[in-house]
């Protein structure tokens, strides 16, 4: 036991800091995003002070490196209640759609899944039934469709452009010079 009573007080030193950082940004109608930040800055900065033993090294320049990487929109929740604190529900929406699209085709890939129908996902997933589905379908103006479509279809029209130029490139440039030739 004696071999990890280091190691324990260590962990306990650290623990401490990630409790204050919670504390610090534990969500509260009196919060905002500036006076959370700016709290929040104020603390790494003396905890950098005070974590200055060699062994607090690893666990300083990981929190510097994720706070810095997270910093941006880490406080935009404060000021707008709309807006999710995680984006926890956000990645296992994404891990359902993975797991049904594995389910279904036997691939673990779902890149070209993705590419292919990108936002489209979303609809089809948040449609309970059919009908409902066709319902909202034919609720949708006929003009805003097209505009929609139109830039649906160049947006994969430059996906399947890139997919060619990767796989092939120089059948994909060949192309592309005979198509010049023949219109000049």
């Amino acid at each position: 036991m004696d071999n990890y009573k280091e190691d324990y007080q260590l962990v306990i030193r650290w623990d401490t800091r990630f409790k204050r950082i919670a504390t610090i940004m534990e969500p509260s109608e009196n919060k905002t995003s500036f006076w959370v930040e700016s709290r929040l800055k104020q603390y790494i900065n003396q905890m950098e002070k005070e974590l200055n033993r060699k062994e607090d090294q690893p666990f300083v320049e990981n929190l510097l490196k994720y706070s810095k990487g997270f910093w941006k929109g880490l406080f935009t929740f404060y000021d707008y209640p709309l807006i999710p604190r995680t984006n926890n529900d956000l990645e296992l929406f994404f891990r359902r759609i993975k797991q049904k699209h594995r389910r279904i085709t036997g691939s673990r890939t779902w890149n070209r899944y993705i590419i292919r129908h990108g936002e489209n996902i979303v609809f089809v997933e948040n449609v309970s039934s059919n009908q409902e589905g066709l319902q909202m379908i034919k609720n949708v103006n006929y003009s805003a469709y097209k505009t929609e479509a139109n830039k649906w279809e160049q947006r994969i029209g430059e996906h399947i452009k890139h997919r060619r130029f990767k796989k092939e490139p120089n059948e994909y440039l060949n192309t592309i010079e005979e198509k010049w030739k023949r219109h000049n």
